[in-house]
């Protein structure tokens, strides 16, 4: 198979990657200024990174699809170096969207305090958030590892069927020679019976001769 395919999902998973490092640092400005994009920012780069997981699936598959075994390792290493910058932006991503909840809450910094019991509710709905955004990305590894497992055990699967089919070969190879040499052993014991059977006819004609020539010789007497 042609890497060509493959050197197409590299550069458009590159692209997607550097517009999600432009969206996050424009999601952090609007963070620092307050601004009213921040919202939107945050879809977006959302959605970029929903289409790098989608295309990482594919380049997996892609990977996976090639015949020779050093190729394919050398394209699976290059999705895994891919997976873990995706997961290095995810996490900046994450980060960003934290600041921005702690923002809201009136916890960044910049808001006044308005009371203890307001900031301790503050606080409490934070550290909420906190956890939710913690199980969240505990959720994300679980579906990372989950996905990681499943495309070992296809590779696993795949060398399997790789293997099975080598194996059928060289059975039906050893079969074949089986084959040949029970044929051949056959038309050795042909010629071998043939052998004693001349030996055989030999050995009658030549008495038949000796039998003729001694009632010659008697009846020359």
């Amino acid at each position: 198979m042609s890497s060509i395919p493959f050197d197409r999902y590299d550069e458009e998973f590159l692209s997607l990657t550097e517009q999600v490092r432009r969206s996050l640092a424009s999601l952090e400005g609007d963070i620092e200024s307050g601004g009213s994009s921040v919202e939107s920012d945050l879809k977006m780069t959302a959605n970029l990174l929903s289409q790098c997981d989608d295309l990482l699936k594919q380049m997996g598959l892609e990977a996976r699809s090639v015949g020779d075994a050093s190729a394919k390792r050398e394209l699976l290493d290059k999705v895994k170096k891919c997976k873990s910058k995706l997961q290095g932006l995810r996490s900046e991503y994450n980060a960003a969207r934290n600041k921005m909840d702690r923002a809201n809450l009136g916890l960044g910094g910049s808001a006044p305090h308005s009371g203890g019991a307001s900031n301790d509710h503050r606080e409490r709905l934070l550290k909420t958030s906190g956890q939710l955004e913690e199980q969240n990305r505990t959720l994300d590894r679980a579906r990372r590892v989950m996905a990681e497992t499943e495309e070992t055990a296809l590779e696993i699967t795949e060398e399997l069927g790789r293997n099975r089919e080598k194996i059928e070969s060289a059975h039906g190879r050893v079969k074949d020679v089986s084959g040949l040499t029970n044929r051949a052993r056959r038309i050795v014991q042909s010629m071998n019976r043939r052998e004693v059977q001349q030996k055989l006819a030999m050995y009658v004609v030549s008495a038949m001769l000796i039998v003729v020539l001694i009632v010659i010789l008697m009846n020359l007497r």
